[in-house]
């Protein structure tokens, strides 16, 4: 069995999605919907912009979205449906592309409601109060223990479960330093500060969740045609009142993505295909699950080359 996974933030690059818009119509019309749900040139940005642009939480996630949808697009035009997987599943916002490619959410929602989670996630905290670290070499349960250790009464959190060996932390900035010397002190390879813009996935983002809670109250979610793997419960949901609660869970809650990939594995899913910009998801996939063959489909000869292992 077959599962189409979707990139989260930081997969993002200058020029991602152009071969394929130039490639193919139906690739191009995705980048062109998009911006006119933003009512901008959002796909100049992607192709010609500066990274630092493109990187801003409020810019990177209907990007990254539109990039990975195109990429499906590209699937479908040499033959390849959806149907080919029996899963999808995707990294934090990537469970928006994940749900817009199963035909749960429209596209233009999608951008919407991606511009509107990333402008809320980046109001939520103000800059430089909130920070996410990353910790290698040790289990979610070790870093969720050093987590609680060092809150000292502040917001410190595992908030994604990655793979076997890392796990992101998020909270109030001088917590996740607190973590990360403990993390240190426990045995960790190594504790890195990542270089994002707020504390994803924690408690902090309360007001971006209840952003969130009326932003999809107000579109239309629809039965996805094959099964979405949902973040916060690491497996596969289908009704949509569900996944509208889903999501609203997601902006504070963790994300499980070592156990959504087992869980996809104990169903049968032997295959993975990362659909979008860049390979961090094959990585993970790899270190959860060896058992598991991992392809990304991000440019036109990688569409190409896949649909003819399926002819």
């Amino acid at each position: 069995m077959r599962a189409f996974v979707f990139p989260g933030q930081g997969s993002q690059a200058i020029g991602m999605g152009k071969a394929l818009a130039d490639a193919y119509p139906a690739a191009r019309a995705v980048f062109e919907e998009v911006d006119a749900a933003l009512g901008e040139n959002l796909s100049g940005l992607i192709w010609d912009g500066d990274i630092d642009t493109l990187t801003l939480t409020r810019n990177a996630q209907p990007a990254l979205m539109a990039t990975s949808i195109a990429a499906l697009r590209a699937l479908e035009a040499e033959g390849v449906t959806l149907q080919a997987a029996g899963f999808v599943a995707g990294h934090s916002l990537g469970e928006y592309s994940a749900l817009c490619a199963a035909g749960a959410l429209g596209l233009a929602d999608t951008a919407r409601l991606l511009r509107t989670r990333g402008d809320a996630m980046q109001a939520a905290v103000p800059v430089g109060v909130g920070a996410m670290a990353a910790i290698l070499g040790l289990d979610f349960a070790t870093v969720a223990a050093i987590a609680a250790e060092a809150g000292q009464g502040e917001v410190v959190q595992a908030a994604n479960d990655n793979d076997p060996s890392q796990v992101v932390v998020s909270g109030h900035k001088a917590a996740v330093e607190r973590a990360c010397e403990l993390a240190k002190e426990k045995g960790a390879k190594r504790a890195l500060m990542l270089p994002v813009s707020a504390p994803f996935h924690s408690a902090l983002m309360q007001p971006a969740a209840d952003v969130m809670r009326d932003a999809l109250a107000a579109v239309t979610i629809n039965t996805p045609v094959v099964p979405v793997v949902a973040n916060v419960m690491a497996e596969a949901v289908s009704d949509p009142a569900t996944i509208r609660d889903l999501l609203v869970q997601q902006v504070t809650g963790s994300v499980r993505w070592r156990e959504s990939v087992q869980w996809m594995a104990a169903q049968g899913v032997t295959e993975a295909w990362e659909i979008g910009a860049g390979k961090a998801l094959s990585g993970m996939i790899r270190r959860i699950e060896k058992t598991i063959e991992c392809r990304t489909i991000g440019t036109p000869e990688e569409a190409a080359a896949a649909a003819a292992t399926l002819s």
